[in-house]
Protein backbone atom coordinates (compact mmCIF):
# COMPACT_ATOMS: atom_id res chain seq x y z
CA UNK A 1 0.00 0.00 0.00
CA UNK A 2 1.54 3.45 -0.98
CA UNK A 3 0.24 6.29 0.90
CA UNK A 4 0.82 9.92 0.12
CA UNK A 5 0.94 12.30 3.74
CA UNK A 6 0.38 16.02 2.95
CA UNK A 7 -0.88 19.58 5.07
CA UNK A 8 -4.63 18.78 4.62
CA UNK A 9 -5.32 21.90 2.46
CA UNK A 10 -7.00 21.80 -0.76
CA UNK A 11 -3.56 23.41 -2.09
CA UNK A 12 -1.93 20.08 -0.99
CA UNK A 13 -4.28 18.05 -2.00
CA UNK A 14 -3.92 19.18 -5.87
CA UNK A 15 -0.22 18.85 -5.27
CA UNK A 16 -0.29 15.97 -4.51
CA UNK A 17 -1.69 14.86 -7.95
CA UNK A 18 0.67 16.55 -9.71
CA UNK A 19 2.89 14.81 -7.74
CA UNK A 20 1.71 11.26 -8.27
CA UNK A 21 1.26 12.01 -12.38
CA UNK A 22 5.06 13.64 -12.57
CA UNK A 23 6.35 10.19 -10.09
CA UNK A 24 4.27 8.11 -11.67
CA UNK A 25 3.12 6.52 -8.90
CA UNK A 26 -0.51 6.78 -7.41
CA UNK A 27 -1.46 6.43 -3.61
CA UNK A 28 -3.79 3.79 -2.68
CA UNK A 29 -4.41 6.59 0.21
CA UNK A 30 -3.99 9.97 1.70
CA UNK A 31 -3.14 10.79 5.11
CA UNK A 32 -2.56 14.27 6.96
CA UNK A 33 0.94 15.08 8.39
CA UNK A 34 1.31 13.56 11.40
CA UNK A 35 -1.66 10.85 11.14
CA UNK A 36 -0.76 7.14 12.34
CA UNK A 37 0.47 5.35 9.09
CA UNK A 38 -2.16 2.27 8.11
CA UNK A 39 -0.72 -1.30 9.04
CA UNK A 40 -0.10 -2.85 5.89
CA UNK A 41 1.31 0.46 4.20
CA UNK A 42 4.65 -0.71 1.99
CA UNK A 43 5.86 3.27 0.31
CA UNK A 44 5.20 6.52 1.43
CA UNK A 45 5.73 9.71 0.05
CA UNK A 46 5.23 13.75 1.74
CA UNK A 47 3.73 16.05 -0.49
CA UNK A 48 5.19 20.07 -0.74
CA UNK A 49 2.38 22.13 -0.98
CA UNK A 50 3.68 24.21 -3.49
CA UNK A 51 0.99 27.23 -5.23
CA UNK A 52 2.83 26.63 -9.08
CA UNK A 53 1.50 22.88 -9.44
CA UNK A 54 -1.58 23.34 -7.38
CA UNK A 55 -2.51 25.84 -10.10
CA UNK A 56 -1.40 23.85 -13.30
CA UNK A 57 -4.06 20.93 -11.78
CA UNK A 58 -6.51 22.96 -10.82
CA UNK A 59 -6.13 24.88 -14.60
CA UNK A 60 -6.02 21.96 -16.04
CA UNK A 61 -9.43 20.52 -14.66
CA UNK A 62 -11.12 23.75 -15.43
CA UNK A 63 -10.10 22.99 -19.15
CA UNK A 64 -12.00 19.60 -18.92
CA UNK A 65 -14.99 20.48 -16.21
CA UNK A 66 -17.73 22.94 -17.01
CA UNK A 67 -17.86 25.29 -13.69
CA UNK A 68 -20.90 23.49 -11.59
CA UNK A 69 -18.32 20.84 -11.48
CA UNK A 70 -15.45 22.40 -10.43
CA UNK A 71 -17.70 24.17 -7.81
CA UNK A 72 -19.12 20.73 -6.56
CA UNK A 73 -15.26 19.91 -6.21
CA UNK A 74 -14.78 22.70 -3.66
CA UNK A 75 -17.79 21.85 -1.79
CA UNK A 76 -17.40 18.79 -1.46
CA UNK A 77 -13.65 19.66 -0.07
CA UNK A 78 -15.86 22.04 2.31
CA UNK A 79 -17.38 18.69 3.26
CA UNK A 80 -14.85 17.64 5.52
CA UNK A 81 -16.54 14.72 5.73
CA UNK A 82 -13.68 11.51 6.33
CA UNK A 83 -12.11 9.79 3.13
CA UNK A 84 -13.33 12.70 0.89
CA UNK A 85 -9.46 13.63 0.21
CA UNK A 86 -9.20 10.01 -1.08
CA UNK A 87 -12.56 10.06 -2.96
CA UNK A 88 -11.40 14.06 -5.07
CA UNK A 89 -7.95 12.40 -5.93
CA UNK A 90 -9.66 9.84 -7.85
CA UNK A 91 -12.62 11.94 -9.28
CA UNK A 92 -9.56 14.41 -10.60
CA UNK A 93 -7.53 11.47 -11.33
CA UNK A 94 -10.36 10.31 -13.80
CA UNK A 95 -11.40 13.74 -14.95
CA UNK A 96 -7.48 13.88 -16.41
CA UNK A 97 -7.46 10.49 -17.83
CA UNK A 98 -10.46 10.68 -19.68
CA UNK A 99 -10.88 11.75 -23.02
CA UNK A 100 -14.70 13.10 -22.60
CA UNK A 101 -16.42 14.56 -19.32
CA UNK A 102 -16.93 12.16 -16.59
CA UNK A 103 -19.30 15.08 -14.66
CA UNK A 104 -22.63 13.21 -15.58
CA UNK A 105 -21.68 9.31 -15.82
CA UNK A 106 -23.61 8.68 -12.55
CA UNK A 107 -23.04 5.09 -13.14
CA UNK A 108 -19.60 5.90 -11.72
CA UNK A 109 -19.55 5.30 -8.27
CA UNK A 110 -17.46 8.20 -7.20
CA UNK A 111 -18.77 10.98 -10.08
CA UNK A 112 -22.27 9.66 -7.88
CA UNK A 113 -20.98 10.03 -4.53
CA UNK A 114 -19.50 13.70 -5.19
CA UNK A 115 -22.82 14.89 -6.37
CA UNK A 116 -24.64 13.82 -3.18
CA UNK A 117 -21.61 15.39 -0.89
CA UNK A 118 -21.34 18.49 -3.00
CA UNK A 119 -25.17 18.61 -3.11
CA UNK A 120 -25.26 18.68 0.78
CA UNK A 121 -22.71 21.17 1.28
CA UNK A 122 -25.29 23.72 -1.23
CA UNK A 123 -27.87 22.76 0.82
CA UNK A 124 -26.36 24.08 4.29
CA UNK A 125 -25.51 27.07 1.94
CA UNK A 126 -28.78 27.92 1.50
CA UNK A 127 -29.87 27.37 5.13
CA UNK A 128 -27.55 29.93 5.94
CA UNK A 129 -28.46 32.30 3.68
CA UNK A 130 -31.65 31.76 5.37
CA UNK A 131 -31.15 31.97 8.69
CA UNK A 132 -28.47 33.49 9.56
CA UNK A 133 -29.14 36.58 12.10
CA UNK A 134 -27.19 39.57 13.04
CA UNK A 135 -26.92 41.50 15.92
CA UNK A 136 -26.04 45.22 16.42
CA UNK A 137 -22.90 45.46 19.15
CA UNK A 138 -22.10 48.36 20.60
CA UNK A 139 -19.36 49.05 18.27
CA UNK A 140 -22.00 49.35 15.35
CA UNK A 141 -20.55 46.24 13.66
CA UNK A 142 -22.87 43.78 13.22
CA UNK A 143 -22.33 40.20 13.96
CA UNK A 144 -24.05 36.76 13.50
CA UNK A 145 -22.37 33.57 14.94
CA UNK A 146 -23.22 30.30 13.41
CA UNK A 147 -22.21 26.39 13.58
CA UNK A 148 -23.13 24.75 10.19
CA UNK A 149 -22.16 21.15 9.97
CA UNK A 150 -20.36 21.89 6.82
CA UNK A 151 -17.75 24.15 6.50
CA UNK A 152 -20.19 25.91 4.11
CA UNK A 153 -19.28 29.44 5.03
CA UNK A 154 -16.92 30.44 2.43
CA UNK A 155 -19.22 29.75 -0.16
CA UNK A 156 -22.03 32.00 1.09
CA UNK A 157 -19.76 35.13 1.86
CA UNK A 158 -19.86 36.69 -1.97
CA UNK A 159 -24.05 36.82 -1.14
CA UNK A 160 -24.01 38.77 2.47
CA UNK A 161 -20.88 40.73 0.94
CA UNK A 162 -23.91 42.14 -1.81
CA UNK A 163 -26.96 41.66 0.02
CA UNK A 164 -25.35 43.75 3.12
CA UNK A 165 -22.77 46.19 1.48
CA UNK A 166 -24.13 49.31 3.17
CA UNK A 167 -22.71 48.08 6.89
CA UNK A 168 -19.61 46.76 8.99
CA UNK A 169 -20.27 42.94 9.44
CA UNK A 170 -19.08 39.84 11.17
CA UNK A 171 -20.20 36.50 10.53
CA UNK A 172 -18.22 33.73 12.95
CA UNK A 173 -18.18 30.36 12.45
CA UNK A 174 -18.14 28.61 16.21
CA UNK A 175 -17.77 25.23 15.64
CA UNK A 176 -14.58 25.70 13.72
CA UNK A 177 -13.54 29.15 15.48
CA UNK A 178 -12.95 31.22 12.26
CA UNK A 179 -15.47 33.86 10.28
CA UNK A 180 -15.35 37.29 8.09
CA UNK A 181 -15.13 40.60 8.58
CA UNK A 182 -16.71 43.19 5.97
CA UNK A 183 -15.39 46.30 5.95
CA UNK A 184 -17.76 48.18 3.54
CA UNK A 185 -15.15 46.82 0.95
CA UNK A 186 -14.05 43.46 1.03
CA UNK A 187 -14.46 40.35 3.47
CA UNK A 188 -11.43 39.21 4.95
CA UNK A 189 -11.09 36.09 7.51
CA UNK A 190 -10.56 36.58 11.04
CA UNK A 191 -10.25 34.62 14.50
CA UNK A 192 -11.16 35.70 17.93
CA UNK A 193 -9.03 34.66 21.06
CA UNK A 194 -11.96 34.90 23.15
CA UNK A 195 -14.86 32.77 21.22
CA UNK A 196 -16.40 31.02 24.13
CA UNK A 197 -19.34 33.54 25.00
CA UNK A 198 -20.35 32.91 21.40
CA UNK A 199 -22.13 29.38 21.48
CA UNK A 200 -25.21 30.62 23.09
CA UNK A 201 -26.03 31.93 19.81
CA UNK A 202 -26.26 35.67 21.10
CA UNK A 203 -23.65 38.18 21.84
CA UNK A 204 -23.71 39.31 25.39
CA UNK A 205 -25.83 42.16 26.61
CA UNK A 206 -22.92 44.15 27.89
CA UNK A 207 -21.46 44.19 23.76
CA UNK A 208 -24.79 44.90 22.28
CA UNK A 209 -25.83 48.18 20.94
CA UNK A 210 -28.89 49.84 23.11
CA UNK A 211 -30.95 49.83 20.48
CA UNK A 212 -30.32 46.39 19.34
CA UNK A 213 -31.78 45.23 22.74
CA UNK A 214 -34.76 47.67 21.86
CA UNK A 215 -35.31 46.18 18.53
CA UNK A 216 -35.10 42.50 20.06
CA UNK A 217 -37.85 43.27 22.76
CA UNK A 218 -39.83 44.75 19.76
CA UNK A 219 -40.00 41.89 17.34
CA UNK A 220 -40.79 38.83 20.10
CA UNK A 221 -43.27 41.21 20.82
CA UNK A 222 -44.38 40.90 17.37
CA UNK A 223 -44.06 37.17 16.40
CA UNK A 224 -45.37 36.82 19.44
CA UNK A 225 -49.11 38.91 18.90
CA UNK A 226 -48.75 37.64 14.94
CA UNK A 227 -49.01 33.90 16.15
CA UNK A 228 -52.20 31.93 16.19
CA UNK A 229 -51.55 29.33 18.87
CA UNK A 230 -54.11 26.93 17.54
CA UNK A 231 -52.16 26.46 14.41
CA UNK A 232 -48.30 26.32 15.62
CA UNK A 233 -46.90 22.99 13.91
CA UNK A 234 -44.14 22.28 16.03
CA UNK A 235 -42.85 19.35 13.37
CA UNK A 236 -43.41 21.58 9.96
CA UNK A 237 -41.73 24.28 11.97
CA UNK A 238 -38.43 21.74 12.80
CA UNK A 239 -39.04 20.62 8.74
CA UNK A 240 -38.52 24.19 7.09
CA UNK A 241 -36.24 25.25 9.83
CA UNK A 242 -33.61 22.81 11.39
CA UNK A 243 -33.95 23.16 15.49
CA UNK A 244 -30.21 23.45 15.36
CA UNK A 245 -30.77 27.24 14.01
CA UNK A 246 -33.27 28.32 16.40
CA UNK A 247 -30.85 29.46 19.04
CA UNK A 248 -29.76 32.35 16.80
CA UNK A 249 -33.24 33.50 15.78
CA UNK A 250 -34.92 36.00 17.94
CA UNK A 251 -38.18 34.95 17.34
CA UNK A 252 -37.24 31.45 19.24
CA UNK A 253 -35.75 32.62 22.32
Amino acid sequence: MLVFFYDKTFEGLLTAVFDAYSRKTFPDRLLGEGDIPPLFMEDSYTVLTQEDKSMRVWTALEKKLSKQACNMITYAWLSEEEGCDDLLFRYMRKTIDSKVSIETNFGDKDVLELHQIARKVSHEGHYLEMFVRFQKAADDIFFAPVAPVYNALPIVINHFSDRFSDQKWVIYDTKRRYGYFYDLHTASEITLEDDNHLLSGKLDESLMAEDEKLFQELWKGYFKAMTIKERINLRLQRQHMPKRFWKYLTEKQ
